[in-house]
């Protein structure tokens, strides 16, 4: 009798990275120039409905960086404290996250779990990012992918112990970078933003997207 067992989805391996620093994996390069280009279209229709915004620390004092969200939860801040909220600043719903977006993390972390919140970060030339952990979500084993597009940035990484032994490399446009494992609770940030490394920007400056599982 012939065997009608379906046979396994084949699931296509998942790309190598060009570099791991510190347990981060770095795909250098990842996005292509076009494939940029179809991200900031996508974007700005994002910003459109959900605009840039200041938030301030729980000290109360405002953030270099400019942000916003996509997702069902958006990343913010205020003297309460950090955390996730279901609106914009201004009262509406986050709009969904771009498909261009959504198709980098299905490529690289998971097909069958969709991230939920993107976050947008905005960096322009004086913009910083101290060291922190992303440790506001529930659950650790779901890795934060970053995305970075237009000029140049400074990234720092060090381990889970504010006090650790950090290192620094240039993150480029286009390329990716995954915390996850043992980088997942690394403390990381922006030293600084090389302006004018990058055409992509018609103002300059540099997007930082960052894709987390919330719940």
């Amino acid at each position: 009798m012939q065997d009608r067992t379906t046979p396994p989805r084949e699931i296509p391996e998942r790309p190598r990275p060009s570099a791991i620093i510190r347990g981060a994996e770095l795909h250098a390069g990842y996005l292509s120039h076009e494939e940029q280009l179809r991200m900031v279209k996508d974007l700005r229709a994002l910003v459109a409905a959900a605009p840039l915004f200041s938030p301030v620390t729980r000290w109360g004092k405002e953030m270099s960086v400019r942000m916003t969200s996509a997702g069902r939860y958006g990343w913010y801040s205020d003297r309460r404290g950090y955390r996730y909220v279901d609106r914009h600043p201004d009262g509406r719903a986050w709009p969904a996250i771009p498909d261009s977006v959504l198709a980098v993390w299905r490529a690289l972390v998971s097909r069958e779990r969709d991230p939920d919140c993107c976050l947008v970060n905005f960096y322009g030339p004086d913009a910083r990012m101290g060291l922190h952990q992303d440790r506001d979500e529930a659950d650790f084993s779901w890795p934060v992918l970053s995305i970075s597009l237009g000029d140049d940035a400074r990234f720092r990484i060090g381990g889970t112990q504010r006090g650790d032994r950090t290192e620094s490399f240039w993150l480029r446009s286009g390329d990716v970078l995954i915390l996850g494992g043992a980088a997942r609770l690394a403390y990381h940030g922006i030293d600084r933003v090389a302006p004018g490394t990058s055409a992509l920007l018609r103002e300059g400056g540099r997007i930082n997207l960052t894709l987390r599982v919330v719940d």
